[in-house]
């Protein structure tokens, strides 16, 4: 039975164990996997705009309702983070605090299951099941973060990180694609992308397969997070219990926030980003209701669109992660940042019959994205495919390169901190500009503010 992997004397640095086997590596590395359907098929692609759509009154409130959802996800991660990270540190295993959350993650999920169309609480039970969820998912992946440090040296932080965002984008294709081709239909042919009628009897008329995204993004984690538990070694008990912990953990996330000021390439990082983390998540809660309620997209458009979103994901990530071990976090993360800012402003000048704000076109000739405004839109969505694994995956290797390995953990609950504490903002700016001006391009005109100070913020890091 492997032991433990504990800490090297009493420097500043936690030592991986010598022989780490592969397969606890890939136990780490499939946690990405088992999560991320919840955010391919619930966030971004297929319930979210099943929601707007049909659910919500009109895509407009839509938009908005799925705003202030995610913002108070943002707002309540704010909190938990960076304490439950701090308890983690002061009790040293991980793993408990991950099946606490993955149980949320599950109940919460199967409950969309009950957000049926023109159900009398469907729109409340969608909007809190969404936000327990992505709660519980995005604080689960706090502690599997700081797990990091404790499997290899960080000249592999990048590579290891890097890696684990590709899986989970391939989880995500590869869900997807379950969906499209054998649960979700068509609204007016009653067929599945692979022409199929859908599997267990699932009622195109009653949005049953863009509801079942729900419990399956539940069974999914359950099924491939026993890897996680089986074969990754977890962090030694330090004997200390959860009260005496939860009392630490309070104490430490104050001394934690002061530690980051007072370093100031730990603190600029932080606050670059808590702004361009923030943008990120708005980018995409909002990417699939867009393209629903701008172009009219249903489950095929949504399904293909996530699919190549994803392709370019996965590529995207494992270059993102060889290039930041070559030549650090930095450089990746400002790269992104300038490519995001340059979407948000080509997604600004699109609409249903132009682009480049003037420039008028045809209407769609049939077909999947029949119009130019159409391509251009996917164009765009396989960009932001591309550099926002490589921008996730530098943000958590240079911070693991930043501070003391022994003290991941709460180190990581504030970089959860910093990408959610103002999380509800740009959601809710969006949500806001949205509802204010009638139009949902104003989603991405407040998404470049934001990539653009997280930007500039960046420039003062020191390169890692």
């Amino acid at each position: 039975m492997e032991r433990p992997l504990s800490s090297r004397g009493g420097d500043d640095t936690l030592a991986p164990m010598k022989a780490v086997p592969r397969r606890a590596i890939l136990g780490w590395l499939l946690f990405d996997w088992a999560c991320q359907p919840f955010f391919t098929l619930v966030t971004t692609f297929v319930f979210a705009p099943y929601f707007a759509a049909t659910l919500a009154p009109d895509p407009v409130a839509g938009q908005s309702l799925w705003g202030y959802a995610t913002a108070a996800a943002g707002l309540v991660l704010a909190f938990l983070s960076p304490v439950l990270g701090s308890i983690a540190d002061a009790t040293g295993p991980k793993k408990p605090w991950i099946a606490s959350c993955g149980l949320v993650l599950v109940l919460s999920s199967f409950a969309l299951w009950y957000a049926a169309p023109g159900g009398a609480y469907a729109i409340p039970i969608a909007l809190v099941g969404f936000a327990i969820g992505t709660v519980a998912v995005e604080v689960a992946a706090v502690f599997n973060n700081a797990m990091i440090p404790h499997l290899v040296p960080p000249e592999r932080f990048g590579r290891l990180s890097g890696t684990g965002w590709a899986i989970g984008y391939c989880g995500g294709l590869v869900s997807l694609v379950i969906v499209l081709g054998f649960l979700a239909a068509d609204g007016t042919t009653g067929r599945t992308f692979f022409g199929l009628t859908p599997l267990f009897g699932l009622d195109p008329a009653l949005r049953e397969g863009d509801r079942i995204t729900g419990p399956f993004s539940a069974v999914w984690f359950l099924l491939f997070v026993i890897p996680l538990f089986a074969f990754t070694p977890d962090i030694v008990r330090t004997g200390v219990n959860l009260r005496d912990a939860a009392r630490k953990g309070l104490v430490q996330v104050k001394s934690t926030i002061a530690d980051a000021r007072r370093h100031e390439s730990v603190g600029r990082f932080l606050l670059a980003n808590m702004v361009y983390q923030d943008a990120l998540v708005a980018l995409f809660a909002f990417g699939g209701i867009y393209g629903a309620g701008v172009f009219g997209w249903e489950a095929t458009e949504l399904g293909v669109f996530g699919i190549l979103l994803t392709i370019t994901g996965t590529i995207g990530a494992l270059i993102g992660g060889r290039l930041d071990d070559a030549f650090g976090a930095k450089p990746v993360i400002q790269g992104a940042i300038v490519v995001l800012s340059l979407v948000c402003f080509g997604v600004l000048s699109l609409g249903r019959d132009h682009i480049l704000f003037v420039v008028a076109t045809d209407p769609s000739t049939g077909g999947l994205y029949g119009s130019l405004p159409e391509k251009a839109f996917l164009a765009l969505g396989l960009v932001i495919g591309a550099v926002a694994g490589p921008l996730q995956a530098s943000s958590r290797s240079m911070l693991a390169r930043l501070v003391p390995a022994r003290e991941a953990g709460r180190y990581f609950g504030l970089l959860a901190l910093s990408g959610k504490v103002t999380s509800f903002l740009a959601p809710l700016a969006v949500a806001t500009a949205t509802w204010v001006f009638g139009t949902q391009a104003a989603g991405p005109a407040v998404l470049i503010v934001f990539f653009s100070v997280g930007g500039w913020l960046i420039r003062g890091v020191k390169r890692v």
